[in-house]
């Protein structure tokens, strides 16, 4: 896909070689606190075979393999893959993994995932590529998969996007139906299935739950 539909490699090359973890995703406590809500807010107990669509430097990553089988995470940065392989390694869950170098807007992998996990990253997009590559690729979903999608909040120039505007785009997508969010001052967190929604005391037969 052409750079011009979304910020350039080079971009993200030149942030990562001023420092090895630029948005301190390893150190700081809202980071923690934003990984564990969005953790929290998976509606399935377990998942086989999730996507993440910018890992960074994997501190998400690392999270999605203790609640999935296996974790395909890809971003733009040599640096980055190098650094989640290199926590997962440390964990050792780097099994549970397979790290690509892709954007966001190159054709995802084959899959089938049951789990997509959109932190971060939307907004890297302009909206009309935003738009497309949902079109095109959670329409290969099937029923049942979760999207959750996290996004700061605050306007940061360089973004083509807003965090708030990729999350209405990534609701607005067809075929998605909104299942749950946390919202706020500095996040807004979207959980979404593919189909129909059933909160989770319904899937789980909870006494009382709407049947």
């Amino acid at each position: 896909m052409s750079q011009e539909r979304r910020l350039s490699d080079q971009y993200f090359a030149d942030i990562y070689e001023a420092t090895s973890d630029p948005w301190r995703l390893g150190e700081r406590w809202y980071e923690e606190r934003k990984y564990a809500i969005t953790v929290a807010m998976l509606p399935s107990q377990r998942y086989l075979h999730a996507f993440e669509a910018g890992c960074s430097v994997g501190v998400l990553t690392e999270k999605l393999t203790e609640r999935c089988d296996h974790v395909t995470s890809i971003d733009v940065a040599d640096v980055a893959l190098r650094a989640t392989g290199d926590r997962l390694q440390s964990c050792g869950r780097l099994d549970r993994a397979t790290l690509r170098r892709a954007s966001l807007d190159d054709a995802w992998p084959a899959g089938p995932f049951d789990l997509v996990v959109l932190s971060e990253v939307a907004y890297y997009l302009h909206a009309e590529t935003l738009r497309e590559v949902l079109d095109r690729e959670c329409s290969r979903l099937a029923d049942g998969a979760t999207v959750i999608a996290a996004h700061w909040r605050h306007r940061v120039d360089d973004y083509p996007l807003s965090g708030d505007e990729a999350n209405e785009l990534i609701l607005a997508t067809p075929g998605l139906v909104g299942l749950g969010r946390y919202v706020d001052a500095d996040v807004v967190i979207d959980v979404l299935t593919k189909g129909s929604a059933q909160s989770v005391a319904t899937q789980t037969g909870v006494p009382g739950a709407p049947g």
